[in-house]
């Protein structure tokens, strides 16, 4: 640690007054209070709290100025036992009360700023914790339950709500990190990653769904089954049915906010055999109206 009289930029020889001046006017502007989010001045500002804290006590600096204890307030190696100074246990200095005791009598802003800070510091919230979480596509529109594993090896089992899209953050009340004093515990912050299917795709709270059919499913019409994310279902093909026809599951599709679900649209494909069918090639063959009918005409705008 570095010497406390050069922290506070004051001579070894300087009186009471002088060191109490100086700490004030760097701790006004270093206080991490006044330098929120700034790591530098809080480091800097810990420094200055622990050298005041050790020459504001005069027994302290006639120790340290003697060589008995070094600039932490610890013994030196030829002393057998070691002693605290300010905060020295939970490594934040500036959140012992006696390097703010030149302040407490003072009735200005700064001394109930470091007042209220220092209440605060001893009731801090604990920490948020961020964890991502991967799921299956069909588990982000039915819903589910997922258990992460924590890096010190626990456990949180995590509640997915349907209809979670990409990105979404499910938030654990409690299961973050512990607090100081009367600090409650923070928050684990969950980020969901929704896996892609190679079924279904999302649009807003409708899912879609490319379903390849039969020739004779396509011409004749019939029932077939259709998956969902819930589970299969059964749907009727209309006869005459086509390459790109859509048809509409009500319901089926994501849940919404205000209660229901969007639909799943299903688009017809028809596929032939992967083989040669002599029966099929013959009927084509001698199908008058088939060979006579051009999809192509009228198609192009």
């Amino acid at each position: 640690m570095k010497d406390p009289y050069e922290v506070l930029g004051v001579a070894s020889s300087a009186s009471a007054a002088d060191i109490q001046k100086a700490y004030r006017k760097l701790a006004k502007k270093l206080h991490p209070d006044l330098n929120p989010g700034d790591k530098r001045a809080e480091e800097k500002f810990k420094e200055v709290a622990a050298a005041y804290d050790l020459l504001s006590d005069t027994e302290k600096r006639k120790r340290f100025d003697s060589g008995e204890i070094d600039a932490t307030g610890a013994e030196r190696p030829q002393h057998q036992f070691y002693r605290d100074f300010a905060g020295a246990d939970d490594g934040r200095p500036y959140t012992n009360s006696a390097g703010f005791s030149d302040f407490i009598n003072e009735d200005d802003a700064f001394a109930e700023l470091l007042r209220r800070s220092q209440e605060a510091r001893a009731n801090r919230r604990g920490e948020d914790l961020r964890y991502q979480l991967a799921i299956d596509f069909v588990d982000s529109i039915a819903g589910t339950t997922k258990r992460i594993t924590l890096p010190d090896g626990g456990t949180l089992d995590v509640k997915i709500p349907p209809g979670l899209v990409d990105g979404n953050v499910i938030r654990l009340k409690g299961k973050g990190e512990p607090g100081a004093g009367k600090g409650g515990p923070g928050d684990a912050l969950i980020e969901v990653e929704v896996l892609p299917d190679r079924r279904f795709t999302r649009d807003g709270d409708d899912i879609s769904l490319e379903l390849p059919v039969s020739l004779s499913e396509a011409v004749l019409g019939g029932r077939i089954r259709v998956p969902t994310p819930t589970g299969d279902v059964t749907m009727a093909i209309p006869k005459g049915s086509n390459t790109g026809t859509t048809l509409r599951l009500r319901g089926k599709g994501a849940p919404r906010r205000g209660g229901g679900s969007g639909d799943e649209l299903v688009k017809l494909k028809i596929v032939l055999p992967k083989s040669p069918d002599p029966e099929l090639e013959a009927f084509v063959s001698n199908w008058d109206i088939g060979k006579n009918f051009n999809p192509r005409e009228g198609s192009a705008s």
